[in-house]
């Protein structure tokens, strides 16, 4: 099976697939002239874009069922997927070969990563309220700060509309006891938008260790809401919360030593509650006709985690607290110099300040923290009506830890008079270390190192986009290549295993191809494929070893079909997933992971203006495989559902 399928999707490279430089809607033909937030410290047009990244609708996402967001990114170029277990478990994203906390995570304009491990867990995010997903692939740190060493996954819900107020309502049930329903309203009058909504998931889910029989299930209550007042013609003010409390059902690794099951996930009672808290308040305003444009911006965030262990008993019942709170504010002046050039340019400065705390319980209830204060400069320029450039530079001054100076540069060219466009950048990033590797965890355990250096890295990316039969068929190839200093690994020589920065460089490189096809008669296909080099540098500089979880194969292949008068869709998604490597804890040493495909098939009918039913069966060949060593992986799973508009 995974050869006839690499085989199909190679083949269907040739005239499918999901361009990395452009929007991924499958009904509509891919349009060049919407806003990429996400590409600098200003808005830019995509195709003025030279960054590698991606765009994900929220309507694409609603008309393929697709209900985590991790999920979502199994279909990106660059990024793999590693979830533990069943839907709601520990779930890491890495992109480019990179480490899961080198990917930053925006939600509506706040940094949800944990300030404990510095990464975002998956399992948490549904895409109920999502409007767009806006993906930046390579280091982004000179505009993102700490965390954006490989990439920027930018999530954005949905606002209202100044037309009135409407309310959409959703409910499915599935197999393994699982249940979603959601609701929300959306609205507003000439000079204000809100939006409120609140999305239940609930699976009994399925027994995530290979060696028991207990159900290990989920139960996730997300509440978001977002409003935009215009205070003046020339003033706005906005607003977003979002909570998210779930509760995930878990199986221990046996540590104990002697145990015949050392190393292993072996079934237990374990279970993991948190509770996210997110907010912003901002306001905009624009003056000198339209020429100068100032924001300003604070955000918070909460995270708290308890756990509880059934085979710790030191510390069977566990918590720890994280919060992150920002304060930015950036100008930026735009002007043109006519003539020859015929020139539009744009200048901003920005200034961020950030303060992170982390409270572990089982380090006395103390509480650490750390302060930064950022200065952000950015040049964006368009010349001749094909050239686009963009430039930035960032100094973050640090109280815990060394300073640091990021840099930026990216460009595009669409050759004239054609559909060709070629695009590139290059930049510096950096991830600060954690609050678990500066201060440490589980005493007599393991030993912090409040003397690490922020992990370093220089990459760069080259691509070109080329359109075929009036842009009903796009294909886009990209190179990249990013290297890695100061690495933080965990040294086991002493007394206690402690965090250090290794001395060598650990590389990354490949290649990312991606396609739109439509077909205009109502059939849309999309196709991915990537190819990643990832090795670290070992510990008294040892050789290069393959990074873990990191495949070096790895695609997508998507189609949908729209027919009785566009009433009826039928969808197909598979994801591909090569051969990897994760760690065996029984032995501490590299174990190989299979190869895996899984097919998605779904399919809606709109009864009237107003309902809709949909459906879908997940995993539809029933493919046995991990993507983490030790824990089992869902199997055939069928849903349906009913949506309404009112």
């Amino acid at each position: 099976m995974h050869q006839t399928t690499i085989l199909a999707g190679a083949l269907a490279l040739a005239f499918t697939g999901s361009a990395c430089a452009q929007e991924n809607d499958q009904e509509k033909p891919t349009l060049l002239d919407r806003i990429l937030i996400t590409d600098g410290r200003t808005p830019v047009e995509q195709e003025k874009s030279g960054r590698a990244f991606t765009v994900i609708t929220g309507e694409q996402l609603e008309k393929n069922q697709v209900r985590y967001v991790a999920d979502a990114l199994r279909q990106v170029p660059g990024f793999a997927v590693s979830r533990t277990g069943s839907f709601g478990g520990f779930t890491q994203v890495r992109v480019r070969g990179a480490e899961a906390n080198q990917l930053l995570v925006m939600v509506d304009g706040v940094n949800v990563s944990e300030t404990s491990s510095g990464e975002f867990d998956f399992g948490s995010l549904l895409v109920d309220d999502v409007d767009r997903i806006e993906i930046l692939r390579g280091p982004q740190s000179t505009f993102w700060g700490s965390n954006a060493m490989a990439g920027v996954v930018n999530i954005i819900t949905k606002r209202g509309t100044r037309d009135g107020f409407k309310v959409d309502a959703r409910t499915e049930a599935g197999t393994d006891g699982t249940f979603l329903g959601g609701v929300s309203l959306r609205g507003g009058g000439s000079n204000y938008d809100l939006s409120l909504s609140a999305a239940f998931r609930r699976t009994d889910g399925f027994d995530i260790s290979p060696i028991g029989t207990e159900k290990d299930g989920d139960r996730n209550t997300t509440l978001n809401g977002k409003f935009t007042i215009d205070l003046t013609p020339d003033l706005t003010v906005d607003g977003t919360l979002r909570y998210v409390d779930r509760k995930s059902d878990t199986d221990p690794q046996d540590f104990r030593w002697g145990s015949p099951t050392y190393g292993q996930v072996i079934e237990g009672p374990d279970w993991t509650a948190t509770r996210e808290f997110f907010g912003s308040v901002g306001a905009t305003y624009v003056s000198m006709d339209g020429a100068l444009t100032q924001k300003a911006r604070f955000t918070g965030s909460s995270t708290h985690r308890d756990n509880f262990s059934s085979l710790d008993t030191f510390a069977p019942n566990t918590w720890d607290d994280g919060n992150r709170y920002k304060g930015s504010y950036q100008a930026s002046y735009q002007f043109d110099t006519p003539g020859m050039l015929e020139a539009h340019h744009q200048l901003t400065a920005g200034y961020d300040w950030q303060r992170e705390t982390f409270s572990p319980s089982h380090l006395s209830g103390a509480t650490f923290s750390r302060d930064s204060n950022s200065f952000i400069g950015e040049y964006r320029g368009e010349f001749l009506d094909q050239f686009n450039v963009n430039a930035g530079i960032r100094r973050d001054l640090n109280d815990r830890f060394e300073d640091s100076t990021t840099w930026t540069l990216s460009g595009s060219w669409r050759i004239p008079n054609s559909e060709t466009r070629l695009h590139s950048s290059v930049g510096t990033g950096i991830t600060n270390p954690t609050f678990y590797e500066q201060f440490g965890y589980l005493p007599g355990s393991f030993q912090g190192n409040p003397n690490l250096k922020p992990e370093e890295s220089t990459g760069f990316d080259i691509g070109i986009e080329h359109g075929f039969f009036d842009r009903m068929l796009v294909i886009d190839a990209t190179y990249f290549n990013q290297n890695l200093i100061n690495e933080i690994s965990t040294d086991y020589s002493g007394s206690l295993p402690t965090p250090v920065n290794l001395s060598g460089t650990s590389k990354r490189q490949g290649v990312e191809l991606s396609a739109t096809l439509d077909l205009s008669n109502g059939f849309t296909a999309t196709a991915t494929y990537t190819y990643t080099d990832s090795t670290e540098q070992k510990l008294a500089g040892g050789p290069r070893q393959e990074e873990v979880r990191r495949p070096k194969h790895s695609g997508s292949l998507g189609a949908a079909y729209v027919f009785a008068e566009e009433k009826a869709r039928v969808f197909t998604d598979i994801v591909f997933n090569g051969k990897m490597l994760d760690t065996d804890f029984a032995t501490y040493q590299p174990v190989a992971l299979g190869a895996y495909t899984v097919v998605n098939i779904g399919g809606s009918y709109k009864i009237n203006e107003r309902l809709e039913a949909f459906g879908r069966i997940e995993n539809l060949f029933d493919e046995k495989h991990q993507e983490v060593f030790g824990y089992s992986t869902q199997g055939r799973t069928a849903f349906i559902g009913l949506k309404g508009t009112y």
